[in-house]
């Protein structure tokens, strides 16, 4: 990304919120990354907007709108209105909030549709697909369950299983069921049409290595082109809420076809109400900066699919594509059944947003890693940081200063300590515009250090006691002040509302990044009001009891809620509902039978996500004289940075079976129910190849 002080052009966006579901705390790390980087902008000066919108179409937001007796679009404009209230919360400052139920995005859609059909980048073929005979629809593979083929759990899914880490086809499994109906489904056959993705091999390859997207990415694509790519189906057939290809009756574009076109839709909307010219950024010789903010979850749609598109249709490519993690809470995924599913609503409840936009900030890296919110360090570190060293700064000198009238020394007796303060903002600005926020934070954090022990040191409580020594201590507060000052121009992307009020305090016009050059000099400020309050441990654990609170709600739309979602682009941190449910003991097996499985203690060196696969992590196991490659369906409960160097247990002597990812060489222990799936874990002194007895 540029750093040059010369005025960008720059459009940001998120990644689409789908219109099915309430904002939680995983949703919130990519609004709060994109807004600090785009609030940094704007304070910079530069002429940066932030758009998004509502994802609106596909088959789960038509089925829950029927289920609750209302039509799509009613569904879609209060869900709308839930998520810019979650926003607003959480001073997501969004210059344009849209959907992709527009008439600028079904414009856009058919546009670029056009341009691809007329280049000759689509393509029809027939299909065969499972049929709803009582809803009268097709059947994505999520929306068929049966019992899987290869180890005979019932209640899999129509494209892998749970429990055994499968893969198949809806027609191999076993008494299929739709999802939707309960009805057996048909096989038959539609025409869909496909956009030609492996037209764009050879561009794709060049465009991921120059820029666009992290060295980690770049490696994780590379596996796609590996395994060949392959052309990408565009086509729903109805019934199915979206908008109709054009010329094919019938058809509708699928969800990702228009989604990441919303971004175009909504600047679109955006530039007719304030007068900006829409290809000044996406016209194909565009000098405008565009960044999209997304989770690792989907970025093959953003990084292959979607340049491919804007290249075929002769539009601008991405400048970047910026990818996170998911958020863990106390090292684990979020879960319903321990509080830690947590919605944006029910933390603003109980404690102030801003803590979480300030704790996202001190541990979010350029990085893919994934973030974990430790409700401990999270306490901790918001009291220490922002209460015990930011505002204690102000709150510390505020009160000197009105002694004395209100108004600030008309001299600097801190002039170089001051001078260090503003050029350290040099250093600070690279790393927020470089997404090293938590290297901004530290920077931060050492001048809030530096300027408390500098009052500490200076005592001005001792002074004031003191016969003629009121100058004195103006001087050392005032110089207080104009540190607290700086520290707030640092924090404002970070802290918005703590920032507006600080400004209100110091009686300045702004604290955009160029204000912090002047000293306030003879100059009034407010009496002070203290800006933020300690975290609260108790508020904590009434937030978590209310999650857990939310989840019996919810349980009264579990049906609809929790079916199979193939057309749901992904948002990460997504947690099944927890009821626990004991499965019945299975049948008796002889001693003979245990003692054909070989138990080995197993330590995992290395674990990855399946690209393409929901459930699946490839793990690399370490038996101590050997390494195994196996497959399991664990992904929901665990990331594989929490796996990594942990023991665990593993059949030895399964045969291996080989899958659509590669072949898996045996199989790790775990137990599970509807609260998640659990790696069984040797006691201390266990090692690698020991055999289980």
């Amino acid at each position: 990304m540029p750093t040059t002080n010369a005025k960008r052009q720059i459009l940001v966006t998120s990644a689409l919120p789908y219109a099915n579901g309430s904002i939680h705390l995983g949703h919130l790390l990519e609004y709060i990354q994109t807004d600090i980087w785009v609030r940094f902008q704007k304070s910079r000066g530069h002429e940066c907007y932030y758009v998004c919108a509502d994802d609106t179409h596909g088959t789960p937001v038509m089925l829950r709108a029927e289920q609750e007796g209302v039509t799509p679009e009613q569904l879609i404009e209060r869900v709308s209105q839930e998520h810019q209230a979650d926003f607003a919360r959480f001073g997501i400052d969004f210059d344009n909030y849209y959907s992709t139920h527009s008439p600028e995005n079904r414009e856009h859609s058919e546009r670029i549709y056009t341009a691809l059909r007329e280049a000759g980048y689509i393509a029809t073929r027939d299909i065969e697909q499972m049929f709803d005979p009582v809803k009268g629809m097709f059947l994505a593979d999520r929306f068929v369950k049966g019992t899987c083929p290869k180890c005979g759990t019932d209640d899999q899914y129509g494209d892998n299983c749970e429990a055994c880490g499968a893969t198949y086809t809806p027609a191999e499994l076993i008494r299929p069921v739709s999802a939707i109906s309960g009805a057996t489904p048909e096989v038959r056959s539609s025409t869909h049409y496909f956009f030609r993705l492996p037209a764009f091999a050879d561009f794709l390859k060049t465009w991921i290595r120059d820029g666009h997207v992290q060295s980690q990415i770049v490696n994780k694509l590379q596996e796609w082109f590996e395994a060949g790519l392959n052309e990408w189906d565009i086509s729903r057939d109805a019934p199915y809420f979206g908008f109709e290809i054009p010329d094919a009756p019938g058809k509708y574009f699928y969800v990702w076809l228009d989604a990441p076109i919303g971004y175009l839709a909504s600047f679109q909307n955006l530039c007719e109400r304030e007068g900006i010219n829409f290809d000044d950024y996406w016209k194909k010789d565009s000098e405008a900066e565009v960044y999209h903010f997304i989770g690792k979850d989907i970025v093959y749609f953003h990084a292959l699919f979607w340049p491919a598109m804007l290249e075929g249709a002769g539009l601008r490519t991405p400048s970047g594509i910026n990818c996170h993690g998911f958020v863990t809470v106390n090292g684990a995924k979020m879960s319903k059944s321990r509080g830690t599913f947590i919605k944006a609503e029910t933390f603003a409840e109980h404690l102030n947003p801003e803590y979480l936009r300030y704790y996202f900030a001190a541990k979010l890296t350029p990085g893919v890693d994934d973030l974990d919110l430790n409700l401990e360090d999270f306490t901790n570190r918001v009291n220490a940081d922002l209460v015990g060293k930011v505002v204690n700064i102000a709150s510390r000198c505020a009160g000197f200063v009105k002694k004395q009238g209100g108004t600030l020394s008309a001299q600097c007796s801190q002039a170089d300590r001051l001078q260090r303060f503003i050029d350290e903002g040099d250093a600070i600005a690279e790393d927020f515009e470089a997404r090293e926020f938590n290297h901004a934070v530290r920077r931060i954090m050492a001048l809030a250090d530096e300027a408390n022990t500098y009052i500490a040191d200076a005592e001005p409580w001792v002074l004031a006691k003191q016969e003629g020594r009121d100058q004195e201590v103006l001087d050392i507060c005032s110089a207080g002040i104009n540190m607290f000052r700086q520290l707030m121009v640092y924090l404002a992307p970070i802290l918005p509302q703590t920032a507006e009020a600080a400004r209100q305090f110091l009686r300045v016009d702004t604290l955009d990044w160029e204000s912090r050059r002047t000293l306030l000099l003879d100059h009034p400020i407010e009496k002070f009001k203290p800006l933020m309050t300690r975290v609260d441990a108790e508020r904590i654990e009434q937030m978590m009891a209310a999650s857990r609170e939310d989840l019996v709600a919810e349980q009264k739309l579990k049906a609809g809620s929790q079916l199979g979602n193939e057309d749901q682009p992904g948002t990460g941190n997504e947690a099944a509902a927890e009821d626990v449910e004991i499965s019945p003991i299975a049948p008796e097996i002889g001693f003979d039978d245990f003692s054909k499985l070989d138990l080995r203690i197993a330590r995992i060196t290395r674990a990855e996500y399946v690209e393409g696969a929901d459930k699946l992590l490839r793990l690399t196991l370490d038996l101590g004289n050997e390494t195994r490659t196996v497959f399991s369906g664990i992904r929901s409960q665990y990331s594989p940075e929490a796996l990594e160097d942990r023991l665990t247990v593993m059949i030895a002597n399964l045969a291996p079976r080989k899958m659509r990812f590669g072949i898996s060489e045996g199989m790790v222990l775990a137990a599970g129910d509807d609260n998640g799936i659990y790696l069984l874990s040797p006691d201390a002194g266990a090692f690698p190849g020991m055999r289980v007895s």
